[in-house]
């Protein structure tokens, strides 16, 4: 049976270390949250969020807008948060409503208040592999991998997913100096799929899709990473076919209670890098 990767107590060590740096700053640093209409979900974890910030010292700031808001009222806002001194970290909480363009309200973001790390300037500096805000997920899941002591240095990993919130960052990561993993990103149109992942030794499921990574697909001793969330009817489930991969695996994230919190700290790590530099 796979060793579980819980996310909880390492998120648990990284909020330790992230008040730690909060006390020895001359002043609280500031969270900005703007959430755009009703969603029950996402107003669910944007209270996660804020409670975390104050948790560890930081100032939350949250701005409700309604779902009728025009795109000028967002980047406004944004503009206002950009030039505010008490404002070090910015989070538009993802997906907006449909009217309104979010790589545009991500662009109007400054990249040194970037708390996500998904403005393009920030993904600009983790191609170059230069130092910046990087996406919280994928910073996330090398953490853990970290704290677990999983061996990257060398191994075969695959990602599948290609989105700019996880799967890309995620490869870059893995294949960076240092680090050292051989990375294939794969999506759900890729050829022979079932080979790449059978003969990997990390997979990081990030496809959107439940249960899309099944037991045939995974080689006896694989570590599996479950990026993913799915409501199915009142339940919570992973892109990952849990109860067989877990018997396979040598390692596994549960969903919920893997990557989720680890996600949530790395907020909180880049709000802290961002007051850093701020001063």
């Amino acid at each position: 049976m796979a060793q579980i990767l819980d996310g909880k107590p390492v998120a648990a060590a990284v909020k330790v270390e992230v008040a730690s740096g909060v006390r020895l700053l001359r002043r609280s640093p500031g969270l900005a949250t703007v959430i755009v209409g009703d969603d029950p979900a996402s107003h669910v974890y944007v209270r996660g969020k804020r409670r975390d910030a104050e948790e560890v010292g930081m100032v939350s700031i949250h701005h409700e807008l309604p779902a009728y808001v025009g795109q000028e009222r967002v980047e406004e806002l944004i503009g206002e948060l950009n030039n505010d001194p008490k404002v070090d970290g910015i989070l538009v909480q993802l997906p907006l409503p449909d009217a309104l363009d979010g790589e545009a309200v991500v662009g109007a973001i400054d990249p040194g208040k970037d708390a996500d790390g998904l403005h393009p300037a920030n993904l600009g500096r983790l191609v170059l592999d230069q130092p910046g805000l990087r996406p919280c997920t994928p910073s996330g899941i090398m953490r853990m991998l970290e704290h677990y002591e999983v061996p990257i240095r060398g191994a075969k990993a695959v990602v599948l997913g290609r989105s700019f919130l996880v799967g890309r960052p995620m490869a870059l990561l893995l294949g960076a100096r240092g680090v050292d993993a051989t990375v294939t990103v794969a999506h759900s149109r890729s050829r022979d799929l079932k080979d790449l992942t059978a003969n990997a030794d990390l997979i990081v499921v990030a496809i959107g899709s439940p249960g899309f990574l099944t037991a045939d697909m995974v080689r006896p001793g694989a570590v599996v990473i479950d990026v993913g969330i799915n409501q199915i009817g009142k339940k919570l489930v992973g892109d990952v076919d849990f109860g067989p991969v877990s018997v396979i695996a040598s390692a596994i994230t549960p969903v919920p209670g893997g990557v989720g919190p680890m996600t949530r700290a790395m907020l909180l790590v880049n709000t802290l890098n961002a007051a850093r530099a701020h001063g």
